[in-house]
């Protein structure tokens, strides 16, 4: 397998020439196209992408070792079929609509000023997750665990506290109405 450490991956669109299959240690990518690209089998450790679009990208065994998106396209993506060994991302003003986390550890993930639109996070470790001015419209949370996790600037989230673990979790007074969704009510 291909080795790479420290290297800088400027602009270049891998659906016409693909990413050379192999180890990524410590390298930027920056504007680049993976949209639809098949990852399977890729390791990404300490790695930024930056600006990139992954939209579709196929994840299967794919590790991601301290990985940082910063203002990604990451649409449709299942995280989930990641290799889990490691596995540990932080995301910034990313775009992760339709996206799947189901059943994956999670634990102090940062997800801040993301669009995070009917994202699967059903029976997902979110022990101490934040989630900083993120949109969770239509988020799926069930039996997930959302212990200690910070929603206080969240929006757009529906939670139900009776079938997910909510210990210590941080909300907002203002936007309490998305944990009371289930009940009903009419809150003014």
């Amino acid at each position: 397998m291909n080795y790479y450490d420290d290297q800088s991956f400027n602009s270049q669109d891998f659906t016409q020439v693909p990413l050379p299959k192999g180890e990524y240690d410590s390298c930027t990518f920056t504007g680049c196209n993976f949209s639809e690209c098949d990852l399977t089998g890729f390791t990404f450790a300490d790695c930024t992408f930056d600006g990139c679009n992954l939209t579709m990208a196929n994840l299967s065994k794919t590790a991601f070792k301290d990985v940082h998106f910063d203002e990604c396209k990451l649409l449709g993506l299942h995280f989930d079929n990641c290799n889990t060994f490691l596995l540990h991302m932080t995301f910034q003003d990313c775009q992760l609509n339709l996206s799947s986390f189901y059943r994956l550890n999670l634990k102090k993930t940062t997800w801040t000023r993301c669009s995070l639109h009917e994202v699967d996070f059903a029976e997902a470790d979110l022990t101490g997750a934040t989630f900083d001015d993120s949109d969770l419209s239509g988020a799926i949370f069930d039996r997930s665990i959302l212990e200690k996790c910070d929603f206080r600037s969240a929006q757009h989230f529906q939670i139900n506290p009776e079938i997910n673990r909510m210990k210590k979790a941080r909300f907002s007074a203002s936007d309490l109405a998305g944990l009371l969704t289930q009940y009903d009510l009419k809150i003014d």
